[in-house]
């Protein structure tokens, strides 16, 4: 949604009540009493439902991301197209300035429980065929007088280890018969080291277990059959680069572009929620001006029975 539709569409508290209220009529509203989703009423009066089995009265924002807020949702609402104006993202300050926020820390944590919501949603799906997986080093913001101690390079104390998948289907050309691959959905996590643990865990919380998995010859892969249908190694070059891991190496890239250009460095309490935010918006880069509406469909989803 471009800004001139949403001033259309959402251009006071009202519209933004109206619009949030039949979107969860229609989706059904849950209740935590019954943990389901039973009928239930609406008091336009008080603004909120009321459960007709149990009782319980739920507020509009009751459930959803908003929940306990005390911004209003004309404010959310905006916050919602801003983050889903652009590829790149805001940066806080910028966020803060064109919201009217007065306070750093309430743009800060609008942005941040948005990121968060985000991460939640791209969480309900497993990425399945063939995949590529690798991992990244990210400069993580670290103070100046600790940094003198910590060495340098691959697995410095001041990068963050960040396991990257991507689902890639195999395609050729029927005419020229040139070999590619159309990248699918992306799966972006932090990751505590770099042993085969944490790379398994990874694996059995974000892949199809019949999957087909492309890696490098890493120490760390070494018994990752037992995770997943296939598992097929690579010699780490240039060309695997350019072709069996493309698709995870193309999205390193632009992600570390992402944070030194915009957020310049990022703390690791914070890290996972910049990678939420990359890859919901990596995921639904042709979406265009729907990311609006989809964003709006991942914060009023009702969630908690999934996070309780």
């Amino acid at each position: 949604m471009n800004i001139i539709d949403f001033i259309h569409h959402f251009p006071n508290e009202e519209s933004c009540e109206i619009f949030l209220k039949d979107y969860r009529q229609k989706a059904g509203i849950y209740c935590k009493t019954c943990k389901g989703f039973p009928k239930h009423y609406w008091f336009s009066g008080r603004k909120f439902f009321e459960c007709s089995v149990c009782r319980r009265r739920t507020s509009l924002k009751a459930g959803t991301v908003m929940e306990s807020s005390n911004l209003s949702l004309h404010t959310w609402f905006t916050a919602f197209l801003l983050m889903s104006a652009t590829k790149k993202g805001f940066s806080c300050l910028e966020f803060q300035r064109q919201l009217g926020l007065k306070r750093y820390q309430t743009a800060f944590s609008l942005m941040h429980k948005i990121r968060a919501v985000m991460g939640k949603r791209d969480s309900l799906y497993l990425l399945k065929g063939m995949v590529e997986y690798d991992e990244a080093y990210v400069e993580k913001a670290t103070r100046k007088r600790v940094q003198e101690n910590l060495k340098r390079g691959k697995g410095s104390q001041k990068q963050a280890i960040v396991a990257v998948a991507s689902e890639s289907t195999p395609l050729e050309d029927p005419e020229s018969g040139k070999k590619g691959s159309h990248c699918g959905f992306f799966k972006l996590k932090v990751l505590k080291d770099a042993t085969s643990d944490s790379v398994e865990q990874f694996l059995e919380n974000n892949v199809d277990s019949s999957s087909v998995l492309f890696t490098d010859k890493n120490t760390a892969y070494v018994d990752l059959e037992k995770m997943i249908e296939e598992h097929i190694k690579v010699k780490s070059s240039k060309d695997s680069a350019n072709g069996t891991l493309n698709w995870v190496h193309t999205a390193i890239s632009n992600l570390k572009k992402n944070l030194l250009g915009i957020y310049h460095m990022v703390s690791e309490k914070y890290l996972q929620n910049y990678l939420d935010e990359f890859a919901y918006k990596l995921n639904r880069r042709y979406f265009g001006e729907k990311l609006f509406d989809r964003l709006i469909i991942a914060a009023v989803y009702p969630y908690v029975q999934h996070y309780e």
